[in-house]
């Protein structure tokens, strides 16, 4: 039964009380303070407030008596809920004497603390005020009770000062004693007389509230009960008494509580420290949410930025909070599996010419000495920008549990992340004891002092990084993975890179496993192509080959990772074309690394081929004359290959290939090597796939030739109309030569294959355009500006101009055609392409 206060509260006409209309439900201790224990301040009844009664005694009265009954049936059930909880202390007294006490003696008596003591003095009340209530006349009095139960409220007073100990010590014994637990959330209550249900359950906690929210509501009965007593009744100044003793004693309980509740305060702020804090992205019920999550070394905070100017004026509002030790991440075995919305890939494109835009306009008008007002203005916009990015990319969730049944679901854009979160998450619930939720004030208070405590003050894309001149590194990036050391067992190792773009991670290379070995040695290398880079992170792991994952936690892959570590990439770290030795440490482990950084303007000048009876560096005409061929064997092996066993590979084309495989690859089809298709069935696929883009990247003139380039670019841009568009378009690709044509058609029938396979290789065609859309379709070399320095750092603004979003847009435009109609003899030069 619901707990019902002591007295209805009328207003206006008062009808008769009963249990089922007086009830009141004890809200939830994370929302609602502990009462006066935890600084709830009690309401103030009037110092004497004016009978109506006076101007109609008879119905004064009559009223009277219906208070009267509403009182009658609340104290009923107060006292069952008082009866509920003494039900188990004998028992446990009892027990606590023998060989196997559930509970200590200091244990029963700092839980049970006062209770038989209140429920002799309401079983006195009760069976006083009920025989006169049955026997009722005009001239009844009961001030007398009243008075005398005013009178014993201090007992109340040592209550309300020990409740906090009473609920904490019966949470620790529920922990440490199951049998204590299940008796605590199951005692019985007594229903009232009319109810259907004889008993009902109720719980310790929930049974200890009871008497708190009782002496509340004390002033309120007798606020009530005067209104109804006309002033020339004996019964009126015996309850004026006692309304003033009850206020007071509500009084000093404000006032001797508020300095508690504020050191109380004091001592948990200063014991809680922000370990962790970042923005994230919320699933909530299948909408992208922005979040500010901030994690402290007992809890886990959840807040939504409220005013995002930065700085003071940032102000947050709580989403939730879950104590470090109600928190898990192995979730219940119903969870559905989680469908995460995924936004097109041109849509944040788009958003990234956006940002790169504005960063331009920003670094141009700062260089023009322009006022504070038109930079804020751009700095605003590009906020506004950057939060849309960061709300539709991460797509890699982290779903944590609630002791409750809760789930919370945050997407991450990579495992080094995700890992980082969990790892700190399960450190601190080592170190963290069990703690008391926060009480509504508290919680208040915590997430008012966020905007203080917060680490990150603005997103976290690289855009926005303190240094506005310093966006990072464009071009490329070669790194060797040489080795491990410091393992203490021989395990299934590899490693994986990620790089950042626009101030999200994704992987770029993957090392093989080197297996059963403490000291693994790869001696892999790996280009990897950065656009705007800041940091190269390095995630080991041991390989798992068992297919049971049903111990797994929600989101991994069953892999471990054993250790995590990043370097910045910063131009002066990398200055020259030499290689630079780092070592990178991770829990015990280090792993020992080399890289090489090129700029991308340096790269797009042409190598000459070091063989002129080669085929890399060397015109594809030339290449095809010399095979007899339409298209160059080169391209036929290798997407003969890539289709044979590559399609269903995982970032196909995206994810760098061994540099060493494709050195080797290279070499081979340089001399003409007549075991190329040995070698590359023993190579990884994704080497297969970094030597063709390898290929294309050094022919001395792009597929889609210089001479046409502004006007495939710009025809894409220009053009509208759809009929206008295709008709351009089609006409400048049949303007390409032979050879030109011919291999970029069959190329384009295979990567239509590739996205027929975006479900699980997760290449779509956008995916593929933007790999490939740079490589084929480059500007002449004359309108390219190579720095003297070659490892000269470009803008994140010319990096992603609209230029190469014009290349990818070329690209992806004929790959979404269905048809591409050309002349029979080309399209017959298509399909035997391979002969020799």
């Amino acid at each position: 039964t619901p707990t019902t206060p002591t007295g209805p509260r009328s207003s206006g006409a008062t009808t008769t009380s009963c249990p089922s209309s007086t009830t009141r439900r004890r809200p939830r201790r994370t929302s609602a303070p502990r009462a006066a224990a935890a600084g709830t301040r009690c309401p103030r009844a009037p110092s004497s407030p004016p009978s109506r009664t006076d101007c109609d005694p008879e119905k004064g009265l009559e009223m009277r008596k219906r208070v009267l009954s509403g009182i009658l049936a609340t104290e009923e059930t107060y006292l069952s809920h008082l009866e509920a909880l003494l039900l188990p202390m004998k028992p446990l007294k009892a027990a606590a004497t023998t060989s196997q006490p559930v509970l200590t003696v200091a244990q029963i008596e700092t839980i049970f603390y006062k209770v038989p003591e209140l429920y002799e003095v309401h079983r006195d009340f009760y069976d006083g005020l009920l025989p006169r209530v049955q026997q009722w006349s005009h001239h009844q009095k009961v001030g007398d009770l009243f008075q005398k139960l005013a009178s014993q409220l201090g007992l109340y007073r040592a209550f309300v000062d020990n409740y906090e100990a009473a609920v904490e010590t019966a949470e620790r014994c529920c922990q440490a004693n199951a049998q204590f637990a299940e008796i605590s959330e199951n005692l019985k209550v007594r229903s009232p007389k009319d109810c259907k249900d004889q008993t009902s359950k109720k719980s310790l906690e929930a049974l200890l509230y009871k008497p708190v929210d009782r002496v509340t509501r004390s002033t309120l009965v007798l606020h009530d009960l005067l209104k109804h007593t006309p002033s020339s009744h004996p019964d009126h100044p015996l309850l004026q008494d006692a309304l003033r003793i009850s206020q007071n004693f509500l009084s000093s309980i404000n006032q001797e509580t508020a300095p508690r509740r504020q050191s109380t305060a004091a001592r948990k702020a200063e014991s809680r420290q922000l370990l962790k804090d970042g923005f994230l992205v919320e699933l909530v019920e299948g909408a992208r949410k922005l979040r500010h999550v901030f994690l402290f070394t007992d809890l886990l905070l959840c807040a939504k930025l409220k005013k995002q100017l930065g700085g003071k004026n940032q102000q947050y509002d709580s989403k939730w909070c879950v104590p470090l030790t109600e928190l898990s991440f192995q979730g219940p075995e119903e969870v559905e599996p989680l469908t995460v919305p995924q936004v097109p890939d041109e849509e944040l494109d788009a958003l990234k010419a956006k940002i790169s835009h504005l960063r331009g306009e920003l670094q141009k008008e700062k260089r023009a000495n322009k006022g504070p007002k038109v930079l804020e203005r751009l700095r605003k916009k590009l906020c506004e920008q950057e939060s849309l990015l960061l709300l539709m990319s991460p797509s890699m969730h982290l779903r944590v549990h609630h002791r409750n049944a809760k789930t919370y679901c945050f997407l991450m854009s990579s495992d080094y992340e995700r890992a980082e979160w969990r790892e700190l998450i399960r450190e601190q619930q080592k170190k963290c004891v069990r703690t008391p939720s926060l009480t509504s004030v508290e919680l208040q208070m915590l997430t008012s002092s966020c905007a203080k405590l917060q680490k990150i003050h603005r997103m976290p894309l690289s855009v926005s990084a303190e240094d506005e001149d310093s966006p990072g590194l464009c071009g490329f990036l070669n790194v060797i993975v040489h080795s491990a050391s410091g393992l203490q067992h021989s395990l299934n190792l590899y490693c994986t890179l990620e790089v950042d773009s626009f101030g999200f991670f994704s992987n770029k290379a993957k090392t093989r496993v080197y297996r059963y070995t403490s000291e693994p040695k790869w001696n892999e290398e790996f280009e990897i192509e950065l656009e705007g880079s800041q940091t190269l992170r390095l995630l080991c792991y041991e390989k798992c080959y068992s297919k049971n994952r049903q111990n797994r936690e929600d989101g991994d892959t069953g892999d471990q990772i054993i250790g995590r570590g990043q370097i910045p990439l910063r131009l002066h770290l990398l200055q020259g074309k030499d290689w630079q030795r780092m070592v990178i440490p991770m829990n015990g482990v280090e792993v020992k690394l080399s890289v090489r950084f090129l700029s991308r303007e340096f790269s797009l000048k042409k190598p000459p081929s070091s063989r002129p009876l080669g085929v890399f560096g060397v015109h594809i005409s030339t290449v095809t004359k010399r095979e007899r061929s339409k298209v160059p064997y080169l391209v036929r092996q290798c997407l003969e290959e890539i289709e044979r066993r590559g399609l269903e590979e995982v970032g196909i084309y995206r994810v760098s290939g061994g540099a060493t495989d494709i050195q080797a690859l290279k070499t081979a089809f340089d001399t003409n090597h007549r075991d190329v298709s040995v070698l590359m069935s023993e190579m990884d696929v994704n080497a297969i796939a970094g030597t063709l883009k390898l290929y294309f990247r050094e022919l001395p003139e792009p597929l889609f030739t210089e001479e046409l380039y502004q006007n495939f670019t710009g025809g894409i841009t220009a053009l509208s109309d759809s009929v206008a568009k295709e008709s351009c378009m089609l006409n400048l690709l049949l303007s390409l030569p032979e050879p030109n044509l011919v291999t970029f058609l069959f190329l384009l029938d295979h990567l239509k294959r590739v996205a027929e396979k975006e479900s699980i290789n997760k290449m779509s065609l956008h995916n593929l355009a933007t790999v490939f859309g740079p490589t084929l379709l480059s500007p002449p070399e004359k309108e390219t500006k190579v720095p003297a320095n070659p490892t000269q750092a470009l803008s994140l603004g010319d990096s992603w101009s609209l230029e190469v979003m014009a290349q990818v847009q070329v690209l992806l435009y004929f790959l979404q055609l269905e048809t591409i109609p050309t002349p029979d003899s080309k399209r017959q030069s298509i399909l035997f392409s391979t002969e020799v």
